[in-house]
């Protein structure tokens, strides 16, 4: 499903190989937070996507790990920015910006948030992965079936 939909909006898309779910399980115990269903279910059909222009569209497993670790721990980015405890970072726009799941508090899980490494402003820009994934490739948002 995942699949099919990426390359329908990305004709430049590149997959990975699907991962067993003890790879995500990873994500829970490195991070300390849920991984959403819908980003779980992508995982297992692609270990992450990537696109010509660079970008990140989905990291894999080990990508979102490493990225939300590093953040999480550099005292650089503690002088710089807010925290990013709260956040689980799953790709990035090839310029410095990342898209992340905000894991704490819980309220609305599916929803896609972007983060502006220039001015730390953390900004919602979808509802769920199916959308940031339309929006970001351009496409009429919801036209899709769940």
């Amino acid at each position: 499903m995942w699949r099919d939909l990426i390359e329908r909006l990305y004709g430049d898309a590149e997959f990975a190989a699907p991962v067993p779910e003890e790879d995500i399980d990873r994500i829970e115990l490195r991070l300390g937070q849920t991984v959403p269903d819908e980003l779980r279910r992508l995982l297992r059909e692609t270990d992450g996507v990537q696109t010509d222009d660079g970008s990140g569209l989905v990291w894999s497993v080990q990508e979102i790990i490493e990225q939300n670790t590093e953040f999480r721990q550099s005292t650089d980015f503690a002088r710089l920015y807010m925290s990013f405890d709260q956040l689980m970072f799953i790709g990035d726009n090839g310029g410095g910006d990342q898209f992340a799941y905000v894991r704490v508090p819980a309220g609305r899980p599916d929803d896609v948030f972007v983060w502006d490494h220039e001015t730390d402003e953390r900004k919602w820009v979808a509802g769920s992965l199916r959308d940031y994934l339309e929006r970001r490739a351009g496409a009429p948002t919801g036209t899709s079936d769940r």
